[in-house]
Parts: C-alpha cells; structure tokens; sequence
C-alpha cells in the first residue's frame, strides 16, 4: 500500500499560507520595480530615444505640473466616473439577461443568435449612431461602455448556468425545489465562481473602451490626456497618462476580486496543483 507523508503545508498551514501571502505581495511589488528600474535603465544608457520613451524620472515633474493645474485630478475623476457608471449599468443588465436565457431555453433560443450577431459588431462602430442619439456628452461614453460590459457579462452568466451539474438539478427536483429555490440554493452558488471570472474580465474591458472612446470624441478624460500628449509631442504627459490608466484598471480589477471573495468563500484563491 502506498502511503504519503504529509507536507509542510498540511503540518504548518497558517505558517504556509502567511509565507505564501508574504513571497506572493513580494512577487507581485518586485516586477513593476523590475519593470520601471529597466525602463529607467534604457533611457539613461540611450538604449532608447529618451524623447520618444521619457524615463519614470521625468514623469513626477510632469505629474506635479498636471497636478497643480487640476487637469490630473479632472482627468481621473470624469474618467473614473465614466467606466463606474457604464460597467454597473452593463453588469445589471447582463447579469439579469444572463441569468434569465441560461435557465430557458424558449429564451435562448429566440435571442441568441441575434445576441452573438450585435456581440461582434465592434463596439466603436456603433460610436456614430450613439452620437447621433444621445449627442457628445458623457451619456454615449457610458452607454458604449456598458454594452461594451454587457456582452462580456452575459456569455459568462449564460455559460455558467447552463455548466451547472445536472444531478445537482436533480437533487433539488427530488426535494421539491420550486424555481427561486433551485436558483438561490443550487444555480447561484455554483455559478458565481465563473460568473465573477466574467466581471473581473469586464472590468479591464471597460477601461479598455473608455480609453478608446475618449481617444475619439472626448474632450475630457485620460484617454482625451494621452491623445493630447501625442499631439502636441508632450509626451511626458502621455505616459502619465497611461501609467493612470493602468493603475485604474488594476484597481478595479482588484475591488471585482475582493468583492467576489465575499459571495464566494468556498473558493479556493490559489489552486494550484504543484506549488512552485
């Protein structure tokens, strides 16, 4: 009979998951200072046109100067206020739609062929015909984003209901479960795990296309920052620009995980079959 001792991790637990939460905060700090450190690196040794790829060390002055201005913090909040706003619109709205055509098929079968048609229409595309409507503001930027959002959403809802286990259906049918109580005790638990993959995954997206509107029709916001910076070869500002963006979509990303780890605890974080 084989038999196995047991491990570290079985023997010392908490040791292991709080050194594992130390080397992984420690892992995840050490790239983007690897990363800037390179970056750095490059300009100052001329590997790069230092005009075309301005050092970190050139971007704080370019981030005090937008700072005092308030064009910084102008900027960040209608951007921020934008993608909040179109992705909690298109989350709703694709988690009901979601919800609803995984559990019918009459549903799914009348409107997912038309959904999957408008899904790969780019969504840029639509801009002119947004515009034409809702006008310049900021009501196209979120509505663009939230069907942006709302296509992302609905696949992953959608796909994680119908992935439920049938004898987990089965189950519940032999104990009487009516149709709130096969959604609230069997559908809705099993599905979130994937149904939360769907809206980190939104959420990067959304920040995606708000940058890619703001490049377009926006005279306000980082994507309208950047596009200024490379016009007007203020390039310093372009980067901060970018550098922004990245930290907004990271965070909001982060705040999607931490939120899902409260409806889903049973999930496991990291599971990795071979530690390494």
């Amino acid at each position: 009979m084989l038999t196995r001792r047991p491990g570290v991790a079985e023997l010392h637990p908490v040791r292991t998951r709080r050194r594992w939460s130390a080397t992984k905060i420690a892992l995840g700090i050490s790239v983007p200072v690897l990363f800037v450190a390179v970056w750095q690196l490059s300009a100052v040794l001329e590997w790069v046109d230092p005009f075309l790829y301005p050092p970190p060390s050139r971007l704080v002055p370019g981030i005090a100067a937008l700072w005092e201005d308030g064009r910084l913090v102008e900027a960040t909040v209608t951007s921020v206020r934008r993608v909040i706003l179109g992705y909690l619109l298109g989350a709703v709205t694709g988690l009901v739609v979601g919800f609803l055509m995984g559990m019918s098929r009459v549903l799914r079968a009348a409107f997912e062929p038309f959904s999957w048609a408008w899904y790969t229409v780019p969504k840029l595309a639509l801009l002119p015909i947004f515009l034409t409507i809702f006008g310049f503001g900021d009501t196209s930027v979120v509505v663009l984003i939230a069907m942006t959002v709302y296509f992302f959403v609905w696949i992953s809802v959608m796909s994680a209901v119908m992935a439920v286990p049938t004898g987990y259906r089965e189950a519940a049918l032999m104990l009487r479960a009516n149709r709130w109580e096969m959604f609230r005790h069997v559908l809705l638990p099993a599905a979130l795990p994937e149904i939360f993959v769907g809206l980190r995954i939104a959420a990067g997206v959304s920040v995606l296309m708000l940058v890619g509107i703001e490049f377009v029709i926006s005279d306000q916001g980082l994507g309208y920052l950047i596009e200024q910076g490379r016009t007007l070869l203020l390039l310093e500002q372009s980067y901060v620009g970018i550098v922004l963006v990245a930290a907004i979509g990271y965070l909001f990303a982060l705040l999607v995980k931490l939120v899902g780890r409260l409806f889903i605890r049973w999930a496991a974080d990291d599971n990795a079959i071979i530690p390494s």
